[in-house]
């Protein structure tokens, strides 16, 4: 602002993170004399319904004109244009909330401006410029009449109100005005008629008739093989030296990758094909290399690994591509890293920087040890930190302040080349460290305000469990056989069906719950793509058996005492082991403090039963990956190890379903996929390590009972199952059974549990970090 000619346009401000960090912003913006853009951002979230809007940016107005003292006209809304017509019936009122919005905003903020990204609106019809641009002109006809300022859209591609062909424009308006239910489904008819396809094969090998260079770029983009060799080859006959293609055709194309998949323009998926296609490029070109030990100049050296104790890699995996094709070079160490060894390659290898992932809990404590290590040993390197149960907050309260050097968490592999670039080069690795401590310093604020919950005394919280009156209820149902069966190598074609997709896409951070997200307005083509791509390889694992899927389950005799789940010998002579369970100590009302105990009848009781499984769909599927990984196809090694875990978690649904019907209290079910998937049946079955049951340590005691590691199921020192597509719980038969989150547990229920389990206080402390209502350090 201080450099820029004329006056600024700043975009753009929100209410989003309050009203302290809007003024602030606000009174900068005004004292360097800009303009600004206010998005329809609060607290809550993003804006939707027209009383949001207004509400949002009435506010915002009367902040910029009373408190900071802007003049009204420099004040540009953005109401959120958003698209509509995606077959979500949430979304067909969006066209019409900002056209109103706007109209009341501009007589209720005088003075100030309306702006829109257009283009937001027609994201259904991707691919289609003849309804794109019809849908784009018709609202700005009447957006501007309801005052729109300003709209961001490509002027060169609107086409005149007047000239939009009345059956089209009557069906545009439809949607935007949400005239009519079938408004959508009238437009999309109406739109595979205009985009017609008899030409489409023929534009989609015109890009042949390129320069190869183009061509490269094209197929790079774009994850096309079909050429890709020839092409590399063509190149190759062209240049001074093999070498010279890598860094120029080749790096150009990864670049537009790199630059499109930052705007946001591609997704994971399309990603990860580009970097398969580059493999292939290279391979083609290495025996031709004249200077091996030139090789390839990268950006920067990144050592990747999955903690100790850990086995889950997908995500390591796609950051591991995404850097790649940003011309970084990864050193992936795979899974159940040791410090020592992570920290004894990335010195080696004069590595830039050292990216630590986990998935389950008792990672966090691992990654933690990684940075003490790290400040012993006077290291420098930057720490980047990621993986599902990672945040910004545990890696500023108990990761950074172990280490003195750069610790950043990384949410997604989207986010992960801008931070490495930053870290890399020395003035911007400066000045985001500072940001970056102050973010932390911030959070660990947030965090010991937060930290210290009020909980009830767990004699309150045991005296307000649920009463369920065992005398007089039905009787628990009594299961048709006792003990442990295994199912061997259980064929995959019967567990297909069981497959929620949903958790495929988000492996692939295509985030939209299935089938909705193939017609997702920014996801869909993406989406769609990689469903058939997903179908492609659950065919080649059905058919050539790449993976194996075993199973281990049973029932025993079983009763409550307080809280623990009393597991008996199969004559109910006695007892073979106990599941120690933990209790709601928060509420925010007045029910009862749930255990998953309480769902087993006590000992005084009727006599009652608890079932267990394990299931694995992992069984050679990293053997298949890693030939995959040889070929420099790893885009197909990770979709075989995302539907591995889905076949998992299939498989255990399944299980569950067979086991219901064995216990008889399921016999009778008629349920399809859908049904199963929003667990529309009696029973549940939680797994240790989630929220019901967070202690991961009680899986020892699981595969003690089942026999688990008889089917190729090991836990490791972390309590991570291996191989990692595998899932193993108890089953609870109760009619009232539901999964709940034990949440944040006081000291008083620590000392109980600890004592039940003949553990240490400090040990319970240390596997319950992220469950304690107190901070065990405090002193």
């Amino acid at each position: 602002l201080k450099c820029v000619q004329g006056k600024a346009v700043v975009n753009s401000l929100s209410l989003k993170e309050g009203e302290d960090d809007f003024l602030a912003k606000a009174k900068l913006v005004q004292r360097y004399g800009a303009a600004v853009v206010v998005m329809a951002f609060d607290e809550q979230g993003q804006a939707e319904t027209v009383e949001r809007k207004v509400e949002i940016c009435a506010r915002a107005y009367q902040l910029l004109v009373e408190r900071v003292g802007m003049d009204p006209t420099d004040i540009i809304f953005d109401p959120n244009v958003l698209a509509v017509a995606t077959g979500i019936e949430e979304h067909a009122r969006f066209g019409l909330s900002f056209i109103e919005a706007t109209r009341i905003i501009k007589q209720r903020c005088p003075g100030a401006k309306v702006s829109g990204g257009i283009s937001n609106l027609s994201f259904s019809f991707r691919g289609n410029e003849v309804v794109r641009e019809a849908m784009h002109s018709a609202f700005l006809y009447h957006a501007i009449k309801a005052g729109l300022t300003m709209g961001i859209v490509n002027a060169g591609q609107l086409v005149v109100y007047e000239d939009i062909a009345p059956e089209l424009l009557v069906r545009v308006e439809d949607v935007i005005f949400d005239r009519r239910p079938d408004a959508t489904e009238r437009l999309v008819t109406h739109a595979e008629s205009i985009h017609g396809g008899g030409k489409k094969r023929e534009e989609d090998l015109g890009w042949r008739d390129a320069p190869v260079e183009k061509r490269l770029e094209y197929a790079l983009v774009r994850g096309v093989l079909d050429f890709i060799e020839a092409d590399t080859e063509e190149a190759r006959l062209q240049y001074d030296r093999p070498l010279s293609v890598i860094e120029g055709p080749l790096m150009d194309g990864m670049k537009v990758v790199g630059d499109l998949f930052g705007a946001g323009k591609m997704f994971l998926p399309q990603v990860v094909k580009s970097a398969r296609a580059m493999k292939r490029a290279v391979a083609h070109l290495t025996p031709f290399m004249e200077d091996s030990a030139e090789g390839n100049r990268s950006q920067g050296k990144v050592v990747l690994a999955t903690v100790k104790g850990d086995v889950h890699d997908i995500g390591k995996n796609i950051v591991a591509v995404v850097l790649r094709c940003n011309n970084y070079e990864v050193v992936d160490l795979g899974v159940m890293v040791p410090a020592t060894k992570i920290l004894d390659t990335a010195l080696a290898e004069g590595a830039d920087v050292v990216g630590l992932s986990g998935l389950i809990t008792p990672s966090l404590d691992e990654m933690v040890g990684v940075a003490k290590e790290m400040k012993r040993r006077g290291m420098t390197l930057p720490l980047l930190i990621g993986g599902a149960t990672t945040s910004r907050q545990h890696t500023a309260v108990k990761v950074a302040p172990m280490y003195d050097h750069c610790t950043v968490h990384v949410l997604d592999a989207s986010r992960v080349v801008g931070v490495v670039s930053n870290l890399i080069d020395p003035e911007r690795r400066a000045a985001l460290d500072v940001e970056n401590r102050a973010e932390q310093d911030k959070l660990r604020k947030i965090h010991g305000g937060r930290r210290i919950k009020p909980v009830r005394p767990l004699a309150v919280a045991r005296a307000a469990a649920p009463a369920f009156d065992w005398a007089n209820d039905p009787p628990p149902p009594t299961p048709a056989h006792l003990g442990r069966r295994v199912l061997d190598d259980i064929p995959l074609a019967e567990i297909v069906p069981y497959i929620d997709w949903t958790f495929f896409f988000t492996a692939w951070q295509l985030k939209g719950r299935f089938p909705g997200i193939l017609e997702h307005a920014k996801y869909g083509a993406a989406a769609r793509e990689l469903y058939e791509h997903g179908q492609q390889m659950l065919r080649r694992m059905v058919d050539e058996r790449l993976v194996t899927a075993r199973a281990v389950y049973g029932f025993w005799p079983a009763a409550r005492e307080g809280d623990d789940i009393i597991v008996y010998d199969e004559a109910r002579a006695g007892e073979r082991l106990r599941f120690a369970m933990l209790r709601q100590q928060q509420h925010s009302g007045d029910g009862p403090h749930l255990c998953l105990a309480d769902y087993l009848a006590p000992q005084d009781g009727p006599p009652d039963h608890i079932g267990a499984f394990a299931v694995t769909t992992g069984l050679r599927a990293e053997v298949a990956a890693k030939r995959f990984e040889a070929e420099g196809d790893d885009y197909s090694a990770i979709m075989l190890k995302a539907l591995a875990d889905r076949l998992a978690e299939a498989l255990a649904e399944m299980l569950h379903q067979r086991a219901r019907r064995e216990w008889g209290y399921g016999a009778d079910e008629q349920l399809g996929p859908e049904d199963l998937i929003a667990e529309r049946y009696r029973g549940i079955r939680p797994a240790f390590g989630y929220p019901a049951c967070p202690d991961h340590t009680e899986k020892s005691k699981l595969f003690e009972l089942l026999g688990a590691r008889e089917v190729g199921i090991e836990l490791t020192e972390h309590f991570a199952m291996t191989p990692a597509a595998s899932v193993s719980g108890i089953y609870l038969a109760h009619p009232q059974a539901r999964y709940f989150g034990v949440g944040r547990i006081g000291a008083d229920q620590v000392r109980d549990y600890a004592e039940r389990k003949r553990m240490t206080t400090a040990e319970i402390e240390r596997w319950l970090g992220s469950s304690l209502a107190y901070d065990p350090d405090a002193g």
